[in-house]
């Protein structure tokens, strides 16, 4: 069959910028011509590469016997930590994250060794055949574990401001409070994969699925014994990452590279769904604990707030994920006396990670929980208790870290939706439907979102670009951010296309390399479309202003005179098509290649002590969800969604609103279905999509309704917007309150004791204490 002539693309007039464009790869998803990294052509001569596990969660190694592994037919090599000629090691921060384990394992799943094979099945069979001797250890696995056993990965770290102890001592209202928070499998369509191939002089090409490819880079280097500049990472497209393929794609990446380096062959590795959920980091679990003061308002005089998350084996990205956590455990309220310390414990799991929202929907969750419980105390509505504590006015305006909040729109956007949403007749009709149903309850809650956006690793917020005009007008774009599903190419591809004046069919758009844009951040911190746009912006008029100079000098007029639009270049009565103009610049050797780069401005925030300025802006949004829940069964359903989501002007309000929508799904998965369960000796029960349950089709209401903020941001950043990757991951927290409501309708009198997920089994429990009397 011959091959199909490639795709002529769809003329997309200027200007592209703030319209409700498609995803560029959504045609190609359609006909199922979107290429992933097992879908390129395969080498000849391609080795498949599977890892051997470890069976234990903490152990002494005392022998391995790989013969079996090394004899089975297919089998061409097979490689040991002994085997790397660099460091054994994929850390992202600290080197503590062995690539195959030496002396000692330290969660189940643990990669021991490499195997490569002729066939995928091959490779996969021989790992399983490996004698491994341990010397058993105890393990520790739970939150509990480890408090118990004192086991820290990092130190703690606290918040503290005003006088708390004794603001609790004198107020007039005090309670004090516990809430469990599970993980979170991220649980992307396209597994965990890389396809290495060796070129000449030690040099390796990688193909991989990560959202972070300078760091698969620079670790893929540090294993094979390296410079950076022997290696290159290409990434066209994931197929799904939501931050578990920030740092877990590095320990596979390497293995591919290890195998390809030793054996001169091209090596893939991919992982199947239960070694991807076994092998790889989740959303950090939280424990919460509070003891909080108030007034007959419900509102805040004093809090103390303990955080304490179980992150695993080795430290990954712990430290900047609970910091964010306290970062956002103020959520949209002002804390006049307040501490909040943070515990990050090393257990006997796997190493847990990035996930969307970063630590943020923990720290939010817990202090949405304290408001809840105040409104439940005091037998008020949850809103009047929210709006008693919002940020407002100059004396109630700086966070517990000492940023100044001078954006704050929550309040209005409260207002909106309360009204937009019918919110108050609801929640009459739902009190009268609920003194009338002995068995069905239901509940309705509105909650509010403030999320700081900008990397809390200060030196992660830089980016480059790199853009090529080509003699015929044609462009070429790429730049470091990389795209799995969000529309960021897209995004940026707008930007780029305004710039020139060109329609947006006239800009091409290539994988992120490490070799056309050096050093790059993750695209992650909800800041790819900030960081990557701004820097081909930058790229783009760098080109545009030779450009500028040359036609200006030719017709005699001041390159401020022109105009770039609609595929022309014009001045007054002087007029060139871009392409005409490109075509004479060339021939006049101009210059038409340019990078960019930007760093975002304002950002200092002290890594120790936490004070100081962390973000550049903050993104806001509210959501209403309405919940039904059966007190017999514990079972729950999603009603209705109403959502009011700040995305400044947005860059493209269809790719916004996708990002918003799928945001509250996966946020409402996390808090209501998604659980990770943990057996004694620390395997991972729930590694399937028959035990792990996401949400699907029919838990999305009929009535969902998302309507977008269209207030620019007050900060400079690309054309005014704000970023829309995490924040509305949150807007879920108000189905989890929903639900609460519907528990606390079923009997009983105070807060309601419901840790998340709210399964079913865990629902029936807290109606059942509620109606014993021992659940308030």
């Amino acid at each position: 069959m011959s091959a199909r002539p490639p795709r002529s693309p769809t003329p997309i007039p200027f200007p592209a910028t703030h319209q409700p464009i498609r995803h560029d790869s959504a045609p190609l998803h359609v006909a199922g011509t979107a290429r992933y990294v097992d879908d390129m052509p395969e080498p000849p001569g391609l080795l498949h590469v599977a890892l051997g596990q470890s069976a234990k969660a903490h152990a002494r190694i005392l022998s391995i016997d790989l013969s079996a592994v090394r004899a089975y037919p297919g089998v061409v090599a097979v490689l040991t930590a002994a085997d790397i000629p660099g460091q054994n090691d994929v850390g992202p921060v600290v080197a503590d994250d062995p690539i195959f384990a030496e002396t000692l394992v330290e969660y189940v799943g643990q990669s021991l060794f490499a195997v490569a094979a002729t066939t995928r099945i091959a490779a996969r069979a021989a790992a399983r055949l490996a004698k491994v001797t341990y010397d058993e250890l105890p393990a520790i696995i739970t939150i509990a574990d480890a408090r118990a056993a004192d086991s820290h990965i990092l130190p703690p770290k606290r918040v503290e401001r005003g006088d708390p102890p004794g603001a609790l001592a004198t107020s007039p209202h005090r309670l004090s409070g516990h809430l469990a928070m599970g993980g979170q499998d991220h649980f992307y369509l396209e597994g965990q994969i890389s396809m290495a191939i060796p070129g000449e002089d030690g040099d390796m090409h990688v193909l991989c699925s990560t959202q972070h490819p300078s760091e698969v880079q620079h670790l893929v280097a540090r294993a094979l014994g390296r410079p950076d500049n022997h290696v290159v990472v290409e990434v066209r497209r994931m197929g799904g990452g939501f931050g578990g393929k920030e740092t877990q794609a590095s320990l596979f990446a390497a293995a591919a590279s290890l195998v390809a380096d030793r054996t001169g062959r091209p090596a893939k590795l991919r992982l199947d769904r239960d070694d991807d959920m076994v092998m790889t980091g989740k959303r950090h679990d939280f424990e919460v604990a509070y003891d909080v003061g108030f007034d007959a308002d419900g509102r805040i005089l004093a809090l103390d707030l303990t955080l304490e998350s179980r992150c695993g084996m080795s430290t990954d990205l712990s430290g900047a994920i609970n910091d964010r956590a306290i970062f956002h455990a103020d959520n949209c309220y002002f804390l006049p006396n307040v501490r909040i310390t943070s515990y990050r414990y090393k257990t006997h799991t796997v190493s847990n990670t990035a996930f969307r929202g970063f630590g943020g929907p923990q720290g939010m969750l817990a202090i949405e929980g304290v408001v809840d419980d105040i409104a439940q105390h005091l037998g008020l509505d949850p809103l009047a208790v929210r709006r008693a504590n919002l940020y407002g006015g100059p004396d109630r305006n700086i966070t517990p870290y000492g940023m100044k909040v001078e954006d704050f729109i929550a309040d209005s956007l409260l207002d909106r939706l309360e009204s937009t949403s019918s919110y108050q007749a609801r929640r009459t009709a739902i009190a009268a439907f609920n003194a009338a149903s002995p068995v069905l309850k239901r509940g309705i809650a509105l909650t509010p979102v403030k999320f700081g956006i900008s990397f809390t690793t200060s030196f992660l917020n830089q980016a480059g670009a790199l853009i090529q005009v080509y003699s015929d007008g044609s462009v070429l774009l790429n730049h470091g951010g990389t795209e799995m599903g969000q529309g960021l190419y897209t995004k940026v591809a707008q930007v780029v296309a305004d710039v020139f004046g060109i329609g947006l069919d006239r800009v091409r758009i290539t994988s992120t390399r490490t070799d056309k844009v050096p050093n790059t951040s993750a695209t992650a911190a909800s800041a790819g479309a900030d960081l990557n746009g701004m820097a081909s912006f930058n790229a783009a008029r760098t080109i545009r202003d030779r450009l500028s100079a040359f036609i200006a000098a030719r017709w005699g007029v001041e390159p401020t005179t022109l105009s770039f639009a609609h595929g022309k270049v014009t001045a007054g009565e002087h007029a060139i098509s871009f392409d005409d103009l490109v075509r004479q610049a060339y021939l006049a050797r101009v210059s038409l290649s340019a990078t960019g780069f930007y760093a975002t401005p304002k950002i200092d925030v002290d890594k120790e002590t936490l004070i100081g300025r962390p973000f550049y802006y903050f993104a806001y949004g509210a959501a209403v969800s309405e919940v039904v829940i059966d007190t017999l069964t514990g079972e729950t359903k999603l009603l209705a969604v109403d959502i009011l989501h700040d995305c400044g002007t947005s860059l493209n309000p269809v790719l916004d609103r996708g990002q918003v929508e799928g945001a509250y799904v996966q946020g409402m998965g996390w808090l209501t279905m998604e659980e990770l369960v943990f057996d004694a000796a620390g395997r991972l029960r729930t590694h399937a999509p028959s035990t792990y349950k996401i949400p699907g089709c029919g838990d999305i209401p009929d009535h969902f309704k998302v309507d977008l903020v269209n207030q620019p941001n007050r900060e400079e950043t690309i054309h005014r917007s704000k970023a829309v990757g995490e924040p509305p991951f949150m807007l879920a927290i108000s189905a989890y309150h929903a639900i609460k409501a519907a528990v606390a309708a079923s009997g009983g009198s105070g807060p309601v004791k419901l840790d998340a997920p709210a399964t079913p089994e865990r629902v029936l429990m807290a109606v059942r204490a509620r109606q014993s009397g021992t659940g308030a």
